[in-house]
């Protein structure tokens, strides 16, 4: 029996939701996009023009009032995150929005509650620890090819957005910085791969207060940095693993993703947790000598929206969905508590629950999830 699609809404069009637009209208087919709002208008009815889209709302407020809308997708700057979820919520609608859940723990709690009061669902990204590249890592440590997982480690580190993107300040702003960032991505794939997080200490600087733009249309703009640029973070996982994260913003470097896992029967070299794909590698105790394991699942290429379709399919069938409150709650204590234990110089013992959803499928046809 064929399901009724379920209707997106979009509140932002700036630069991330290219791809969401891109992917909702050509690779998943059991979501549709029925409108869109921006503070920037022209950004929105540029979306409108380019993908077909039926409605360009006003605000999001009328976004919200629209019966139509099933999901209302929040791709707003991450300080905004908070209170754009809040009045979707409120206006009984389910959310998917983008990393972080919101600048602050607290928010975070906040939302979470304010979801299970109402019967909604919020559920966000990052999606990439569903694609081919994290789900075949996960497989390979559950069926044991590197044994008894022992640690691992993980690594973000460049120079820095200011020299490259149109409007970098809110980088260095409240829900900005390296770890709230682009800490998500390396965060959520850990968590999915050795389970929750139980306890975690941390280490943060400031190497640069100021930061110039170089990039266009903001060239000369100095900028107050807010927030912490360089996080070292330590996590004792529930299992008894241990963890690494060095994420930063100050460093100049020419590789600047890695996530690794060890176990006692093995290493895995996981892919850069910011993709779908990429190459997965596995040393085995014994052998001094890489192998490349093939990817075992669909979604290698950029799929972002994957987390939002997986969601949308939880509604339609009555599921768990894997990109999910639980999941983005508990990532951001984490990430949260790296910076709350470097203020307070002791080790933070976690409060969230956290347990790894069911792993992903392989139905025959790509764009419908199981």
């Amino acid at each position: 029996m064929n399901m009724k699609t379920v209707k997106i809404g979009f509140v932002g069009t700036g630069a991330i939701s290219g791809i969401y637009l891109k992917n909702i209208t050509e690779l998943f087919h059991e979501i549709e996009i029925i409108g869109v709002c921006d503070l920037v208008r022209e950004r929105a009815q540029s979306a409108v023009e380019k993908y077909n889209i039926p409605k360009l709302y006003e605000n999001m407020q009328e976004l919200f009032a629209d019966q139509e809308v099933d999901i209302v997708l929040n791709l707003t700057r991450p300080y905004e995150h908070y209170e754009v979820s809040r009045a979707a919520l409120e206006a009984g609608k389910h959310v998917y929005t983008e990393k972080p859940l919101a600048a602050t723990f607290e928010d975070g709690i906040r939302l979470v509650e304010l979801a299970k009061k109402n019967n909604l669902m919020i559920g966000g990204a990052p999606d990439t620890f569903l694609g081919a590249g994290i789900q075949t890592c996960r497989k390979l440590i559950d069926d044991g090819y590197i044994g008894t997982p022992i640690g691992g480690a993980a690594f973000m580190i460049c120079r820095g957005h200011e020299s490259w993107h149109p409007d970098p300040e809110f980088y260095y702003k409240l829900g900005g910085g390296p770890i709230l960032d682009m800490g998500p991505y390396y965060v959520t794939a850990l968590v999915n791969l050795l389970g929750r997080v139980d306890c975690v200490s941390g280490m943060t600087q400031i190497p640069y207060q100021k930061r110039t733009i170089t990039s266009q249309p903001k060239f000369g703009t100095v900028i107050d940095v807010d927030v912490p640029t360089s996080v070292a973070g330590t996590m004792r996982f529930e299992n008894g693993a241990l963890g690494t994260i060095f994420t930063s913003f100050d460093i100049n470097y020419m590789n600047s993703a890695r996530l690794e896992i060890y176990g006692s029967e093995g290493t895995l070299i996981c892919p850069d947790p910011n993709t779908f794909g990429g190459d997965v590698k596995l040393l085995r105790r014994g052998s001094n000598e890489l192998s490349t394991i093939p990817l075992l699942f669909k979604y290698r290429e950029n799929s972002r929206a994957l987390g939002l379709a997986d969601m949308a399919k939880a509604i339609q069938t009555g599921r768990e969905y894997r990109a999910s409150c639980e999941q983005i709650l508990h990532v951001l204590e984490i990430m949260t508590s790296f910076i709350k234990s470097g203020e307070e110089g002791k080790a933070i013992k976690l409060k969230t629950p956290y347990e790894r959803k069911e792993p992903m499928q392989n139905p025959e046809l790509t764009g419908i999830l199981e």
